[in-house]
């Protein structure tokens, strides 16, 4: 027997009830809300490895003919005035950049000076990447505090005198830097201005296919047009489009291929730091993303550049 009140004696009462309409719409509303919503914004650490990708992978920053750590640097950049190593941008607190703050971080990548102070060579590309968004600045910074931290001590330049004077840089800086975000041209396409912004801020394309002065200055007239001594002493051929000596003859659709590929429209494939820098940047890019970069590179002003590789 059951006692009135008891749990069971509602029990029948209770299995035969009919929720009430009004609770099952305010239980499904409150599920749906706390789903998430279809083509939700990606994480900044998601959009901050879309930047490194847009960076070519910042490629540099791993030694991979030694088997180094991923971004845990020590790569041997060879130059004309001497060599210089990468350094270490995992999150490791000793040797990497685990301790550096926000201020810090955006510091160094458009300014080009460390936390300590120190002005960074323009081997680093900040004269490229203070072109870049804040927001692109703290969503790489996301993603570089989410690798796994490796310790690894950064090797000291083996720059010549006076190129490996510090204290010089500074009049360097006055005579070769620009700081400042890059703008939209108002007179150009959003997929032109998407390219620029690729090209000049996050690839820094300029860096390799541009020859430097004495100073190690970009020589602006000569922007895009190649160099017989760029990045780890490599040849870097001249992209923009001359129909004789650039790239004139490729269409939008080859330099696309050519960027999620590394083939060219002859059928030859490229060699060195930019298969590289394809295979852990570009190639991951939105097709959309490389088609801009072609529209602005086939802008460019075409420049009669043979670029023939020194006698060593």
């Amino acid at each position: 027997m059951s006692l009135p009140g008891s749990c069971c004696g509602t029990r029948s009462a209770m299995e035969h009830a009919s929720p009430h309409p009004i609770m099952v719409f305010s239980v499904l509303l409150v599920w749906l809300v706390a789903l998430p919503a279809w083509g939700d914004e990606p994480s900044a650490i998601q959009r901050g490895k879309a930047v490194l990708q847009a960076a070519g992978g910042c490629s540099c920053h791993t030694d991979d003919k030694r088997s180094g750590a991923f971004l845990a640097g020590g790569r041997p950049i060879k130059t004309p005035f001497g060599t210089v190593y990468s350094t270490n941008i995992t999150p490791a607190p000793k040797t990497g950049i685990g301790t550096w703050s926000d201020t810090d971080f955006l510091k160094a990548m458009t300014q080009g000076v460390g936390p300590d102070g120190v002005h960074y060579f323009p081997v680093f590309p900040y004269t490229s990447f203070t072109r870049m968004t804040e927001r692109d600045v703290q969503d790489l910074q996301a993603y570089l505090f989410s690798v796994p931290p490796v310790e690894h001590a950064n090797k000291p330049t083996e720059l010549r005198f006076p190129f490996s004077w510090r204290a010089g840089l500074v009049v360097w800086k006055w005579l070769n830097f620009q700081p400042g975000t890059l703008q939209p041209r108002p007179d150009q396409s959003a997929e032109w201005n998407r390219g620029a912004y690729l090209a000049t801020a996050l690839g820094h394309c300029v860096q390799c296919h541009t020859p430097r002065n004495l100073l190690g200055g970009l020589r602006a007239k000569m922007a895009y047009a190649g160099s017989a001594d760029g990045p780890e002493g490599e040849l870097a051929p001249n992209i923009t489009p001359d129909e004789a000596t650039g790239i004139g003859t490729w269409s939008v659709a080859d330099i696309v291929w050519f960027l999620q590929t590394g083939f060219k429209p002859n059928g030859d494939d490229t060699q060195g730091l930019m298969s590289v820098v394809i295979e852990n940047g570009f190639k991951h890019l939105p097709e959309e993303d490389l088609r801009a970069i072609a529209v602005y590179l086939r802008t460019l002003p075409p420049i009669r550049n043979k670029v023939v590789k020194k006698d060593k």
